[in-house]
């Protein structure tokens, strides 16, 4: 439980970070608009399809979770990842600096270990997730 903690303080730090006004806004900044845009759809679609009951923004499994395996879950196994990424990277385009790239780079790091530590407690709580793994990526459809 500490793990989940200091993982998810991370990560929404890291996210704050980029927050930070450091650098001017880029020529990129309708690409970074639609990055960010899409990475929020993806969230609320993401859940939309899990339900707010089956939602924890630890990777803790809530005793009552379900797998969900429909919808973009069919296809990636954690779209809610995958929207902050998204989200981070719209910043990153659109308001770009050394500063901002490396904490996006730290992000991303942060992210996988942590999806990585979820999975782990998704097989000991679900003998299905292995299943689960086989047919679905992690957070790009068909890549990875």
């Amino acid at each position: 439980m500490q793990k989940s903690r200091i993982l998810v303080f991370l990560q929404y730090s890291l996210f704050v970070l980029l927050l930070l006004p450091i650098g001017e806004f880029t020529k990129y900044l309708y690409i970074g608009s639609f990055l960010f845009v899409l990475g929020v759809i993806v969230g609320v679609l993401a859940i939309q399809t899990q339900g707010l009951h089956n939602f924890n923004i630890r990777p803790d499994i809530k005793s009552n979770a379900k797998l969900i395996t429909y919808g973009m879950y069919g296809h990636i196994r954690h779209p809610m990842y995958l929207s902050v990424i998204l989200m981070a990277l719209g910043i990153v385009v659109s308001y770009f600096s050394v500063f901002s790239a490396s904490i996006l780079v730290i992000l991303i790091v942060v992210i996988i270990f942590k999806l990585s530590y979820e999975e782990s407690l998704w097989i000991s709580h679900d003998n299905n997730y292995i299943e689960y793994m086989r047919y679905s990526k992690k957070l790009i459809p068909y890549i990875f």
